[in-house]
């Protein structure tokens, strides 16, 4: 997504001016990542845009992030100001977390960052949770060592919803990480009972090559998020940049979409539901499931 994802958002900004927030250039701008999950604290990512002639390494990344704004997030009842955490397990290694408000489905969330002379803000709601009810590692024969995740679960009828897939390899990676073509409208489904593969989601600075499949012996997380519209658009133009910008014939030249007043970015509410595979259990071979009946989305 990201990850760090935001990170994928600061990379295709383009800025014309130098990004050292001591002294701010007019095009200079604050790349918000944020969320709220249902049962869960309030995260966010703060940095400064990099411009798109700037060198782009783990390095540099680091000399853009915030970490002494405040950010105070509220329901409208209650509000709490974010502490920035070190997390080494991150690139960023810096994170403003939440402890006093826990996400709840039907709640809007209001997020104000206030950095020098800036103020940055924006509003999101949680969307409903809705459950996996199976989760399973599949390969194509006994034989191979890779493998995809199938996911299935209900899509409530007479309800709009938007999903989003993410997946997360226990030991290898410190967050969820979108699965590649795992946004999903609703209103491509041609049945209530969902059956999606997954692909693994590409990771920024990875310990190890990127390969879009799962291995025998991963301990795999997945989850599946309820998210608004905004965030659909945002993760959307997201992986649309992310291919787009490994094709020579179709090179990317368009902003993230955001929802973030002042700012680029997104700030979103999710439900979630997650689930645990042990790729190490018995496996099905990949023909015997298509055989008994499972339909795939794709």
């Amino acid at each position: 997504m990201k990850k760090y994802l935001l990170l994928i958002a600061v990379l295709i900004v383009t800025s014309c001016s130098k990004d050292d927030f001591g002294q701010l250039g007019t095009e200079s701008k604050i790349v918000v990542e944020g969320w709220i999950e249902e049962g869960d604290y309030a995260q966010v990512l703060l940095s400064s845009s990099i411009p798109v002639t700037n060198t782009i390494d783990s390095t540099n990344v680091l000399n853009h992030v915030i970490r002494s704004a405040k950010i105070t997030i509220s329901d409208g009842m209650t509000s709490e100001v974010l502490r920035v955490k070190n997390d080494k397990n991150r690139v960023p290694p810096f994170v403003y977390y939440g402890s006093v408000l826990k996400g709840e489905a039907g709640k809007e969330y209001f997020l104000k960052i206030e950095y020098l002379n800036r103020v940055v803000e924006a509003t999101t709601k949680i969307p409903r949770s809705v459950a996996i009810k199976s989760a399973v590692y599949i390969k194509k024969a006994d034989t191979d060592t890779t493998g995809y995740v199938f996911v299935k679960f209900d899509d409530p009828v007479n309800e709009k919803n938007y999903y989003q897939i993410a997946t997360r390899i226990e030991g290898q990676e410190p967050v969820f990480v979108p699965a590649f073509y795992g946004n999903l409208d609703d209103k491509n489904f041609t049945t209530a009972a969902v059956s999606v593969q997954i692909n693994r989601g590409i990771l920024l600075f990875p310990k190890t090559k990127f390969t879009p499949y799962f291995a025998d012996g991963d301990l795999i997380l997945v989850k599946l998020r309820t998210q608004n519209k905004e965030a659909l658009d945002f993760w959307n133009s997201w992986q649309n940049e992310i291919v787009n910008s490994r094709n020579p014939i179709y090179p990317a030249n368009t902003s993230l979409k955001s929802n973030i007043k002042g700012g680029i970015g997104i700030w979103a509410g999710y439900g979630q539901s997650t689930v645990v595979v042990k790729t190490a259990e018995k496996i099905k071979p990949f023909l015997n499931y298509f055989q008994n009946g499972f339909k795939f989305i794709f």
